[in-house]
């Protein structure tokens, strides 16, 4: 899947090996960590004038990637709790048509890097473009790199779950939105 904007231009592909390379070295690690955690290898190029046009645009592009593979009925739900030190973070999927993001990431000690504005922007490309809702909640948490990298381990965790297979259509109407 390819975005090429003004601002970005980004290339996501899941089941190809390859290196993640944005230009940002906070969101390949995040990227790495949630493709590993979801269980599926991807290769990520992307160039961009500012971080908050990248962090969006990766993730509208990955969740129209994520979209274009889901198999025709799959389990539309997935959720991790993930600790990391000190770090605990409940993350809950819903691919359900419906696109809406909730991302309580709280934290005291702050580093370099990692700004939860990016995450969110993030999140809601992601939501938009793979028609999902994303629940994201802090249970404790002092440093924010725990904190996000945390809410990627278990994002990767839960979309692993909720794009698996299914051998019906996880909807009491019979029909999910895709």
């Amino acid at each position: 899947m390819k975005r090429k904007t003004r601002e970005t231009n980004v290339t996501v592909e899941l089941d190809v090996a390859g290196e993640i390379r944005t230009g940002d070295g906070v969101l390949d690690h995040m990227l790495t960590t949630l493709f590993f955690y979801m269980g599926r290898e991807a290769r990520v190029r992307a160039s961009y004038d500012l971080r908050h046009h990248l962090w969006e645009d990766v993730g509208i592009t990955l969740g129209g990637e994520l979209r274009s593979k889901l198999p025709e009925k799959f389990a539309r739900f997935g959720n991790a709790i993930v600790p990391m030190d000190d770090a605990l973070v409940l993350v809950a999927v819903d691919v359900s048509g419906r696109p809406y993001v909730s991302a309580e990431l709280t934290f005291e000690e702050s580093e370099e890097g990692f700004e939860v504005s990016l995450v969110r922007e993030f999140l809601w490309g992601l939501a938009r473009s793979l028609k999902a809702t994303i629940h994201v909640k802090t249970l404790s948490g002092v440093n924010v790199h725990h904190v996000i990298e945390a809410t990627f381990k278990g994002l990767g965790l839960a979309l692993g779950k909720a794009i698996g297979k299914s051998e019906k259509v996880e909807s009491t109407k019979g029909l999910l939105e895709v």
